[in-house]
């Protein structure tokens, strides 16, 4: 017998949730095969069998909390499944003719066992969907994130009738009696926060009970940005096959800017303020299991091209849920932008232990005075600087933010460095 324990996940992850067991007890397993999901704080893992044989037992079910090191089920490597002996009992005084169709229907149960993404497992468990019945493009056969997506567009309407029409025996159980107790006769749904949610939410409530954050705000006018984009486009995607963004303006502007400000690209530990040299950029990124913050590694010795290219391949690699634990770790300032979804103005939350983090947001044509005299319709966008006072004072942030403003309306100085 095989134990199958909880490897090493990341030096800073010492436990996890089981999402989904990937084999059940009897079913053969191969060295090397996917056994379970384990969802951590950060990212999904799919843990594989370190040896071949037969699941036996499971010590966990899905749902329970894991340690590094923990037995979490048995492989029995001597290869015989727990229904084997009956099978051959029943199997005797048969002719070739029915062993050969029991052979075929095992083969058949294995062949439709389906190849999918966590991020598929995980939104086609929440949605109840098997997935043998999602239709997949992919030439390999591995059903996404996307096909479930797409599958789920079918059915939402006969699932919204199944919650209307609940009653209170299918209903999940109330909590103890409070102000905030079930509406009697009203639909509800209880959706149990996954670990990942848990773990922002827990980190965001931490930022705002230890750290002095105050937010300061100033306005860009982005006319020069967004003439110079027109202007070089076309060129800047032929030499480097990555489109021209904003958001490499604004981390070329933000480097700029903590070079001259560095207790915005500094940490707090103890009674100890930790300069950091180096600059590692946090671009926050709307996943499918709740915003992430992947990092732009040295973003100080990137150019344009190298920047907006890390940046779409950690956005597609959050997409995807593939990014790692190293993708995550680390950081020294961040980038949020809620701009993309509408935002005209917010209040960015610190990514803590970090002590400043820009918010970009919508940009919007607003009147604006050129002069005394004359105005001008102008695209204009908002920016906030979060900011922990207890370090950083307000002439620093505020004058960080005016440095920020001063580089994105005169770009031509910033593609100059890059």
């Amino acid at each position: 017998m095989a134990e199958i324990k909880v490897p090493e996940l990341a030096e800073s992850i010492t436990e996890g949730t089981i999402a989904q067991w990937l084999k059940q007890p009897g079913d053969a397993v191969e060295k090397g095969e996917y056994l379970l999901e384990v969802e951590t704080d950060k990212v999904n893992v799919e843990l594989t069998a370190e040896f071949s044989g037969v699941l036996k037992e499971l010590h966990k079910e899905s749902g329970d909390t894991v340690q590094v090191g923990e037995t979490i089920g048995v492989i029995d490597e001597s290869g015989e499944t727990s229904s084997s002996q009956p099978e051959e009992v029943k199997q005797e005084g048969k002719g070739p003719e029915a062993v050969q169709q029991n052979e075929a229907e095992g083969k058949d149960e294995k062949k439709q066992r389906p190849i999918a993404s966590p991020s598929a497992r995980k939104l086609a468990r929440e949605r109840g969907i098997d997935l043998q019945q999602v239709q997949t493009v992919d030439p390999l056969g591995r059903v996404r994130k996307q096909d479930v997506e797409s599958f789920t567009g079918q059915i939402v309407p006969n699932q919204q009738q199944q919650a209307a029409t609940a009653t209170p025996k299918t209903a999940a159980p109330k909590p103890a009696a409070s102000a905030q107790e079930d509406v009697p006769g009203k639909p509800v749904e209880r959706i149990k926060m996954s670990r990942r949610r848990q773990t922002i939410a827990n980190r965001l409530v931490e930022v705002q009970q230890t750290a002095a954050m105050l937010t300061t705000f100033n306005e860009v006018d982005m006319s020069a940005v967004m003439e110079v984009r027109k202007r070089r486009k076309d060129k800047f995607y032929e030499q480097h096959d990555v489109r021209l963004g904003f958001m490499s303006f604004f981390t070329k502007a933000v480097v700029a800017a903590l070079k001259q400000f560095p207790l915005l690209n500094a940490e707090i530990q103890g009674n100890e303020i930790l300069m950091k040299k180096f600059y590692d950029i946090g671009i926050a990124v709307s996943a499918p299991e709740g915003l992430v913050v992947p990092v732009v590694r040295d973003a100080d010795r990137l150019n344009f091209a190298g920047i907006e290219g890390e940046i779409l391949n950690l956005a597609k690699k959050a997409r995807d849920n593939k990014l790692s634990l190293s993708d995550l770790q680390g950081g020294t300032f961040t980038i949020t932008n809620g701009g993309v979804f509408g935002s005209l103005l917010s209040t960015p939350i610190l990514n803590g232990p970090q002590v400043g983090i820009l918010g970009m947001h919508k940009i919007q044509l607003r009147p604006v005075a050129i002069d005394e005299e004359k105005m001008e319709n102008r695209p204009m966008m908002y920016i906030a600087l979060s900011y922990d006072h207890r370090i950083v004072d307000g002439k620093e942030a505020v004058s960080f933010l005016a440095t920020v403003k001063e580089l994105l309306e005169d770009p031509e100085s910033l593609l100059l460095e890059g």
